[in-house]
């Protein structure tokens, strides 16, 4: 059974730092591609970051310069690194797996994968 279980939110000040993880489990990840979703309050859930086999990274624009995605492939984890966080950046983070595509992919419909999602709240 596939299963992706996030950790590391929590409550921050703006213009703190987090670092969400991201443990895979059930298949072999490593050459899928892999994102990071979010959910503001009220919104519809939308792309952030993704990272393929080869280690291609994609970011949404707001959050460019800011957050970093990585991979442990000895590990099966992955990984969001958030700096500088804004309040605009409170939402539900969830992980995701694109099982069997190697490119990178922004589209929540390649996606097949979902964590059950880990809360970020930055504070003003």
């Amino acid at each position: 059974q596939v299963q992706l279980v996030e950790s590391g939110g929590g409550l921050v000040q703006a213009g703190g730092s987090l670092r969400l993880s991201c443990a895979a489990s059930g298949r072999t990840f490593s050459s899928d591609n892999m994102g990071w979703f979010r959910q503001p309050p009220g919104k519809e859930r939308e792309f952030v970051a993704a990272i393929n086999f080869w280690g291609i990274t994609d970011y949404v624009n707001s959050v460019k310069g800011r957050f970093t995605i990585s991979r442990d492939y000895a590990k099966d984890t992955l990984y969001l690194q958030m700096n500088s966080l804004k309040p605009e950046d409170t939402a539900v983070y969830y992980c995701a797996c694109a099982a069997g595509t190697s490119t990178i992919t922004t589209k929540r419909g390649d996606y097949n994968y979902w964590g059950q999602g880990t809360q970020v709240t930055v504070s003003s």
